[in-house]
């Protein structure tokens, strides 16, 4: 059922269902709570799912200032305080994985056993290639701006985008400053501090955030076990949905 909520004048739509422990699901970036329907359903026999929008996404207000990771993170602490919830499993996908990492971190009060499914949120390995777009983007960008390739002009500065930028960058829109922030937040020092026991999912096809990433957090986070699906990509969940869900339920219920 959708519902609604309003929190600091901000207005956020969430999915609820069903009846027993509760279990937050958080999506990646540029998704909703639409994104994890699947995993919603299928919990639900077992526990009180919450599928939030985040902000900026679904039917969730834009936030009114450029949000970081941390932001993000304690509007759900205040989300779900709100709901009058006082622990929960979390599920998360990738932004919503680096989102329960700081969340885990900073209020360990609140979470009881989390899933990172294909998370961001460790520091990138990039190859020399990456920054030399990088930089040749930046002073690209610069000489735009003075007029030294010619007249300002906001079309040629979008082109720009279209061809450096990520495609998340490009489709992000109103966004975009939050989107700037959030990537370059990397949160491999908050990884010790998660006391919580820890699930990490991950398909070894996922070019976006590698299996690479997983094993960095498995070492790093004191209660970790990872899971690797053969043949998925970054939407693991959904490639392998039957085999997550027992795999999940196993975890969270200790049964098969």
């Amino acid at each position: 059922m959708r519902e609604y909520m309003n929190i600091d004048g901000m207005r956020v739509a969430f999915d609820i269902e069903g009846s027993g422990p509760i279990l937050l699901l958080l999506h990646g970036w540029g998704g909703s709570a639409k994104s994890l329907a699947p995993v919603h359903q299928a919990f639900a026999q077992w526990f009180r799912v919450v599928s939030l929008d985040f902000p900026g996404f679904g039917e969730s207000d834009i936030p009114k200032t450029v949000w970081g990771v941390g932001e993000y993170a304690e509007f759900v602490y205040r989300f779900i305080t709100k709901l009058g919830v006082q622990k929960c499993h979390i599920i998360a996908h990738s932004f919503g994985g680096k989102v329960t990492i700081w969340l885990a971190s900073h209020h360990p009060e609140l979470v009881e056993k989390i899933t990172l499914v294909d998370a961001a949120g460790v520091k990138p390995k990039r190859p020399f290639t990456y920054y030399i777009k990088v930089y040749t983007f930046k002073t690209a960008k610069r000489l735009y701006q003075w007029g030294i390739l010619g007249r300002r002009n906001e079309n040629r500065l979008a082109k720009l985008y279209a061809r450096f930028g990520s495609q998340d960058y490009v489709d992000a829109g109103p966004l975009r400053g939050i989107f700037i922030r959030v990537v370059n937040q990397h949160l491999d020092e908050l990884l010790p501090t998660i006391q919580c026991p820890t699930l990490l999912v991950w398909g070894d096809q996922d070019t976006a955030t590698p299996v690479r990433d997983a094993k960095v957090m498995e070492a790093a986070i004191p209660d970790a076990g990872l899971v690797v699906f053969a043949g998925a990509g970054h939407f693991s969940y959904l490639d392998q949905l039957g085999r997550f869900i027992q795999i999940e339920k196993h975890f969270l219920l200790g049964s098969l």
